[in-house]
């Protein structure tokens, strides 16, 4: 919101004592309303010009006063702009004490960002995960030995904060901290986050991260193929835990469930659906959006073999799922036992789903968005990574057709050819001739 009056002034307080030497204040009026301040800086009566809110003369000393006089103006008329830009209302008062550094006295970083972790730890199972907290911790930890290491302190204050530190901490991010691009842009989001709330607070007006860009680089995260697929679901491994991770990944990989939310799976969440049969109806716990999942046969017999097994019991879920780190450690031993050239992980599964199981034998994008739980087709068309063996086999039904289509012009070209062939005889026969030319 826009002020509808602002004034600043420059002039000389009269002090208790007569005398010719004065403070020099200033005053910044908005709608009305004046708030003044002294610069702290002493200036001779005789030597100053109020029309023009400067000391005259030549002199250094002249000089120096109206140089100091011009970048408080400066100064001023800048707070009020990056005030303007935050959509909130400019008065006198908010503008006088970020002039005098009284918003929110010594703000530090850290301080700021554990107290955001907190927040974020009192939340947990009310729009937050243990995951995300993670990623912020981690992020927090990162920041923190940066300021270690670049200034040599325990905490760094909001009001100097600037673009350069932004830079710095991404260098340090790359270099230091060896972080691939994505990494490093993630972990900088993160802390554009707790600066976004300081800003929001009014701890700092300006927004160091103004002029940062980045961008990401795009990744192609493939899902495995139908061919592993059914290795892995043929393969019996030596140990009970192997075959156990190995069967909850199958069954991720036919119900496109993410981990959290197979972990979490319960009875209840498997319901008769309108055909009939099972589906898995549930609240996906990252987006809170509705997935709704008819269960394949293999994802049933999946539910069977585990309906009876202690920790499912004890936890009344229907999976015995592991903690991710150990479920991911689990999968990278299976794959390797399996002869993968890659390694597997519990999202592999979902990816699997997406665009082994479903899109790739011709289940619509729309439908897999809704079993998937996407918010949008676009969120879904990152799962459509077309499999070579589809590929083949759209080109083999596309080559099959253009050869019957072949097929029929030239038997069409063969009729008309026999239909004049039969003209010209009886032509021949008309006219008691043995040839044509």
């Amino acid at each position: 919101m826009l002020e509808k009056s602002f004034g600043l002034i420059f002039f000389l307080k009269v002090p208790r004592h007569e005398s010719n030497i004065r403070t020099v204040y200033f005053r910044i009026t908005v709608d009305g309303i004046p708030r003044e301040a002294s610069t702290r800086r002493q200036w001779d009566i005789e030597r100053w010009n109020q029309k023009t809110e400067r000391a005259v003369g030549t002199k250094e000393d002249a000089k120096s006063l109206n140089f100091f006089l011009d970048s408080l103006t400066t100064k001023i008329h800048e707070i009020k702009t990056e005030i303007m830009y935050t959509g909130k209302p400019i008065t006198s008062q908010k503008i006088m004490d970020h002039v005098m550094g009284r918003i929110t006295p010594r703000a530090r970083v850290l301080e700021e960002f554990q107290k955001h972790n907190d927040e974020m730890k009192a939340l947990i199972g009310n729009g937050y995960t243990e995951a995300t907290l993670e990623r912020f911790s981690i992020t927090k930890n990162h920041v923190t030995a940066f300021i270690k290491l670049k200034y040599n302190a325990s905490d760094f204050e909001f009001a100097d904060l600037n673009f350069e530190f932004i830079k710095d901490f991404e260098f340090y991010l790359r270099t230091v901290r060896k972080c691939s691009n994505n990494t490093t842009l993630k972990y900088i989001s993160n802390f554009k986050k707790i600066v976004i709330r300081a800003i929001d607070k009014e701890i700092i007006i300006k927004d160091p991260f103004k002029s940062f860009k980045g961008k990401k680089t795009k990744i192609v995260k493939k899902p495995i193929s139908a061919k592993e697929l059914a290795e892995l679901e043929r393969h019996q491994f030596s140990t009970d835990r192997l075959n156990t991770v190995r069967d909850i990944f199958v069954f991720q990989c036919y119900t496109g469930l993410a981990y959290i939310d197979a972990f979490q799976l319960q009875r209840a969440d498997i319901k008769d659906g309108v055909d009939g049969n099972q589906w898995i109806l549930y609240e996906r716990q990252k987006t809170n959006s509705t997935a709704r999942i008819p269960l394949l046969p293999k994802a049933i017999k999946i539910l069977e073999k585990y309906k009876d097994h202690p920790l499912c019991l004890k936890r009344g879920t229907v999976l015995p799922v592991s903690s991710n780190q150990k479920m991911n450690e689990y999968l990278k031993e299976i794959a390797d036992l399996c002869g993968f050239p890659f390694t597997l992980n519990t999202h592999m599964a979902r990816r699997t789903f997406g665009s082994t199981v479903t899109l790739n034998n011709n289940v619509p994008i729309n439908v897999v968005k809704e079993m998937l739980g996407h918010s949008s087709v676009k969120q879904t068309e990152a799962y459509a990574i077309t499999e070579q063996a589809t590929i083949g086999r759209e080109m083999t039904l596309l080559n099959k057709k253009l050869k019957l289509e072949k097929t029929e012009i030239s038997q069409e070209d063969l009729s008309t050819l026999n239909r004049l062939e039969n003209e010209i005889e009886l032509i021949k026969e008309k006219y008691n001739i043995s040839t044509l030319s």
